[in-house]
């Protein structure tokens, strides 16, 4: 739902402003609501996503590290830790719904614009906001992952293969270890070069000044990787996993099931 969160409420903007610019066409009450919310649901969805990342490698360290104990994140817990998710991403993104406001300009068009002194109080304090939410939700996040998942890729390399004489559950439980791994690495490898490219260019922007033509082709191309992002993590799942796999077939199933019923 987080990757989805993002392509819904950013791509039917960014698509308008390819033929009109930036221009907001919805006025009133509803085109002030819009002009908050879209860049507050975009934004929560890369805090969202980090934060599950993050949720998976701690199962993951749980489940590969001390096999016998209970999991660190229960299944009665696991909703709550996803709400909380929400919560959080919300909560932090909470300054933005402040910030976008719908403003006329000159030309009587309306435009849905930043209004740093209103929700910072000026752009220095605007630039402590985004280095904060990037250090706190970007790098100190990655620094997690990279941790957990170094750990657990050790402990998996000492483990010992299971032979013919090995008990049958134990080695489709490493096997099954392996292969969530391997597809929890891959994704958050994706995050990484998708993501961490585009905060690191959008902080250059922020401190550099008289920037080259070049820089804006890499921010470009930063921003079409963030975009990707949303995008590339189904692929790794249905890569990865058999069950992503027949779960999109029993879907594709349900859906020419009830087209021909509608025919």
């Amino acid at each position: 739902m987080s990757n989805l969160v993002y392509p819904i409420f950013l791509f039917p903007r960014n698509i308008t402003w390819l033929y009109v610019d930036n221009q907001w066409f919805i006025s009133g009450a509803l085109g002030q609501a819009l002009c908050k919310l879209l860049p507050f649901l975009t934004g929560n969805s890369m805090f969202m996503s980090l934060q599950s990342l993050v949720l998976i490698a701690v199962d993951r360290f749980g489940a590969v590290v001390f096999p016998l104990r209970s999991p660190l994140i229960s299944s009665k817990l696991c909703p709550f830790f996803i709400f909380a998710t929400w919560i959080v991403a919300m909560a932090v993104n909470s300054p933005l719904l402040v910030a976008f406001k719908l403003v006329e300009r000159g030309n009587g068009k309306q435009y849905c614009s930043l209004q740093l002194n209103e929700a910072f109080g000026g752009f220095f304090s605007f630039v402590n906001y985004i280095l904060a939410t990037f250090i706190l939700f970007y790098y100190v996040p990655i620094a997690l992952l990279v941790i957990l998942y170094s750990i657990i890729v050790i402990k998996l390399k000492k483990q010992k293969n299971p032979g013919e004489q090995s008990d049958n559950a134990e080695q489709k439980r490493a096997k099954g270890n392996r292969n969530v791994l391997k597809m929890s690495i891959a994704i958050v490898v994706g995050f990484v070069l998708c993501c961490v490219t585009y905060s690191a260019n959008y902080l250059v922007s922020l401190f550099a000044r008289d920037l080259p033509c070049g820089f804006w082709l890499y921010h470009y191309i930063t921003v079409f990787m963030a975009f990707s992002n949303c995008a590339i993590n189904p692929c790794i799942c249905f890569s990865f996993s058999v069950n992503y796999r027949e779960g999109l077939k029993r879907l594709l199933k349900c859906f020419n099931t009830v087209q021909d019923r509608i025919n």
